[in-house]
């Protein structure tokens, strides 16, 4: 049975229309058995150039769109801005609320999350299962992928990765559905690594011009288009679901998370190393 799902995004940048297009991509191909009764935006036409180019998008693909402005919507009931490490505001979970409604009729079984800029509230989390794209390995860092990278340069970590977990009101805390993970180690990163332990005290502008920072970026964004994917494709093709938080395995045991390493990398490598060995 085709996979239905409901697509998730402000539509900010090109990452979102880029995965959005690798999906489409695929279905059209007829190599991923899915199919997106709806997309979701909470952004209007004319509010921010990236969303109407997303909106463009979506209309191009032929997809059901529904838009509503998270913006407008808390001007319109007096709502405070939502701040990092405070609770949500009131009107955040009658927003998310009255999306639902307008979803619920399209009976997708799961939302995917894809560069959607809102933390989603039980009003939604609760009704759907929402699938999120975090930029790195289960057990990694928390926060926006620069903040992720900054972690690993601390630490010193000799890996990372990118997970697709389920969403909860809990920013990055739901449990892993699928990841992938790469090695910090080696050519031609063993040398970054040297250059950025020589440095004395470097400020957080010059860790991200860095060509480790820069390196670590490269690999995990070159995983995360795929890793979708994927990980579609296997909740199409059964061998991992979600019920409720629980994920599960293809008889329907309590399941790890499924490492999709191999599959990514099948298609990540060569062309990361064709980029490395090209003159620039």
């Amino acid at each position: 049975m085709t996979l239905r799902i409901g697509w998730f995004s402000t539509g900010n940048g090109p990452g979102s229309r880029n995965l959005l297009n690798a999906v489409m991509d695929e279905i059209r191909a007829g190599t991923l058995d899915v199919e997106i009764p709806v997309v979701f935006c909470n952004r209007e036409l004319g509010e921010k150039d990236g969303s109407d180019r997303f909106i463009e998008a979506v209309r191009g693909h032929g997809l059901e769109l529904i838009t509503y402005s998270s913006a407008a919507f808390r001007r319109e009931h007096d709502g405070a801005l939502s701040r990092p490490g405070e609770p949500l505001p009131s009107w955040r979970e009658a927003y998310d609320d009255e999306v639902a409604a307008k979803l619920a009729p399209y009976g997708f079984i799961y939302g995917v999350l894809a560069g959607y800029m809102l933390i989603c509230t039980e009003a939604l989390c609760g009704r759907f299962s929402l699938l999120n794209l975090h930029p790195a390995a289960p057990g990694g860092p928390a926060g926006t992928w620069q903040e992720v990278i900054h972690q690993i340069i601390k630490t010193e970590a000799p890996s990372s990765g990118a997970m697709i977990h389920l969403a909860t009101p809990v920013l990055d805390e739901g449990p892993p559905v699928s990841y992938c993970a790469f090695s910090l180690r080696g050519y031609p990163i063993d040398a970054y690594w040297a250059a950025e332990r020589a440095e004395p005290s470097p400020d957080r502008e010059m860790i991200e011009r860095s060509a480790l920072f820069r390196e670590i970026r490269r690999q995990g964004a070159a995983r995360e288009l795929p890793l979708m994917v994927e990980t579609l494709r296997a909740l199409a093709e059964g061998r991992v679901a979600v019920n409720g938080e629980r994920v599960l395995d293809s008889e329907g045991h309590d399941a790890a998370p499924l490492d999709l390493s191999r599959e990514v990398d099948r298609l990540v490598v060569p062309m990361l190393s064709n980029e490395l060995a090209s003159p620039e």
